[in-house]
């Protein structure tokens, strides 16, 4: 199972970007909805270009819905969700999945869980009736449970404790949120992890795992209202809990001390600088804000034509690379960041210096008009040729819908994207102030004499 999320982060906004498919209203016909009597969600995407289906389940819950001292509950429940049911034993899916050429997996984010499988087309109706089965009958005991948390220590260890990176973007994820729950990684802290059992396990299950929590998204080579059908009967007969969860998450205080962290380690061969700053998402920025940051985060580190690139690595030569990217896809206030790996020879000051100058010369000066239109062309132009792959449409729909945005503000998103003006992404820029947010220096140690 994997964990971090499925969406792309670098320049772009992964959520909002699938109506650009289909030009003024097009995407609208090209995707059929409808809600199940237990309140299950259902959006099907046709694409007849090969004789296969994404069939994906994405729950409304992630890792920033964990109760409070047990983080991680989200993760370990994905692991858990393949340990099967009476009906299909631990595995059993799996190998007939692989039997027929199929793949599965899951991924948990901080807003959702999602569990999906990429078939052929006439084995849609197996994919349903598992999914269908494990949405209520997943056999949880100890037995079960115990190894499976040590399975998800384990993880952590290798991907999060053993390597510096991920230690300093955890540690500067909690210093970005001092009260929000997106401040705790993913997978969870270790020493919360080693008290989960089998009660938390089966009470977040419960409440979580039940179809008016859930959409349905189905995309290929499949008649809608067959989809919908075969939806119903398979999917209509689970009960529901009652009522949907409702999140309540704690709201983050303005920021307005600037933070900086570092650490050092024999580990490191490669220094970099990275800076987080705690700016609105699409469900919480006002009108327009969201796509002036999307447009923002192109201009500054978007590829090899961005300033940051044009300034530090082509004209300066004060690194070997430099980028940003923008998360617009979250239930709450998130993260706009900037990075920099510095070329032989320069500080990690002296490169958080240059970046700071290309910043503030762009307030300063503003954009220009030629740079603002490339940008604005190549980000609709991207959300286009991404309609090529089946899996990254049908990811970007389900977490656009489960982070509360409609299938209106997935088809409106050229338009505003194309509204954008240079004194928007300007304004844009007071997000960067550095007081509202976190650096990070990531620098290589002498290894410590034994």
């Amino acid at each position: 199972m994997t964990t971090p999320s499925p969406l792309p982060s670098s320049g772009r906004s992964a959520g909002l970007t699938p109506g650009s498919a289909d030009a003024q209203g097009a995407s609208a016909a090209a995707v059929t909805t409808a809600r199940l009597d237990n309140g299950m969600d259902v959006v099907v995407i046709a694409d007849y270009r090969a004789p296969v289906v994404t069939h994906m389940v994405w729950y409304r819950n992630g890792s920033a819905d964990d109760p409070l001292g047990k983080s991680g509950i989200a993760h370990f429940l994905e692991h858990l969700m393949f340990k099967g049911t009476v009906k299909n034993p631990a595995g059993k899916f799996s190998e007939l999945v692989s039997d027929l050429g199929g793949q599965e997996n899951a991924f948990t984010s901080n807003d959702f869980t999602a569990y999906f499988q990429r078939i052929g087309r006439d084995h849609l109706g197996v994919c349903m009736a598992y999914e269908a089965d494990r949405m209520k009958n997943l056999v949880l005991s100890d037995e079960v449970v115990a190894p499976e948390r040590n399975v998800v220590l384990e993880e952590r260890r290798m991907r999060t404790d053993a390597d510096p990176g991920e230690i300093l973007d955890e540690a500067m994820g909690a210093a970005v949120y001092t009260s929000h729950p997106y401040g705790k990684p993913v997978i969870g802290w270790e020493h919360e992890i080693e008290t989960l059992d089998r009660t938390d396990a089966f009470n977040y299950y419960e409440r979580f795992y039940t179809p008016e929590n859930a959409i349905l998204i189905v995309a290929g080579d499949v008649e809608p209202d067959a989809v919908i059908a075969m939806a119903r009967e398979v999917y209509g007969s689970v009960e529901p809990f009652g009522t949907a969860p409702q999140r309540r998450r704690p709201l983050e205080p303005r920021p307005t001390t600037q933070r900086m962290l570092r650490l050092a380690d024999e580990k490191v061969e490669q220094p970099r600088l990275q800076r987080m700053h705690l700016v609105p998402s699409y469900r919480t920025a006002k009108p327009g804000e969201a796509e002036a940051l999307e447009v923002l985060a192109h201009l500054l580190g978007g590829g090899q034509t961005s300033l940051l690139f044009r300034r530090l690595v082509v004209a300066e030569r004060l690194a070997v690379s430099a980028g940003a990217h923008y998360i617009g896809t979250s239930l709450d206030d998130t993260r706009f960041g900037l990075y920099a790996v510095p070329a032989p020879g320069v500080s990690l000051d002296r490169l958080e210096a240059a970046v700071e100058a290309v910043v503030a010369g762009v307030a300063a000066t503003g954009f220009d008009k030629a740079d603002l239109a490339r940008a604005k062309t190549r980000l609709i132009a991207e959300a286009i040729y991404a309609r090529d792959s089946q899996m990254l449409l049908a990811n970007w729909y389900g977490a656009s819908l489960a982070t509360g945005m409609a299938l209106e503000d997935i088809a409106a998103w050229p338009d505003r994207i194309e509204a954008v003006t240079a004194a928007d992404v300007v304004q844009a820029l007071g997000y960067l102030d550095a007081r509202r947010g976190v650096t990070g220096f990531l620098l290589s140690a002498e290894p410590v004499a034994a």
